[in-house]
């Protein structure tokens, strides 16, 4: 009786390191991947920020373009030729006028260029298709001096 009873008892003892063990092993390899992800968002990061540099334009922070970005290019990247994406686009390059007052502008070149910069970086296979809808707007050339 007694041998049976410890035989149970090591069973269950191998049981509970085993699942301990997958939890253990789960739990690193979420770990390593998360890592990975955020060393590819530091580079990615560094990247935009040294092209929005040789560009010109001002920089945010590392931080910033990582928690924003993160290593895939966000909201950006999602599907830039999509109809949302085009709209919020064309309203963020309006008169800033509300309901029937505003009215579309000629655009600073640097609010696309940004974009531009941003998918260059992040997600460059939709670069083609964006910079062909790019090419319909109308540009203020002075605004980039």
């Amino acid at each position: 009786m007694n041998v049976s009873v410890a035989h149970t008892s090591h069973r269950v003892t191998y049981l509970v390191i085993g699942v301990a063990f997958l939890l253990l092993f789960g739990v690193a390899l979420l770990t390593f991947h998360s890592a990975e992800e955020s060393r590819q968002a530091d580079e990615k990061a560094d990247q935009l920020i040294s092209e929005l540099t040789a560009a010109g334009a001002r920089t945010p922070s590392h931080e910033q373009v990582v928690r924003v970005l993160g290593d895939d290019g966000g909201a950006v990247c999602a599907d830039p030729g999509e109809a949302l994406s085009r709209g919020v686009l064309y309203g963020q390059i309006s008169n800033g006028a509300a309901g029937p007052g505003q009215r579309p502008v000629i655009a600073d070149s640097r609010i696309v260029k940004g974009q531009l910069l941003i998918m260059k970086v992040y997600c460059p296979e939709h670069l083609a298709d964006f910079q062909k809808i790019v090419d319909d707007l109308k540009f203020d050339d002075v605004a980039t001096g």
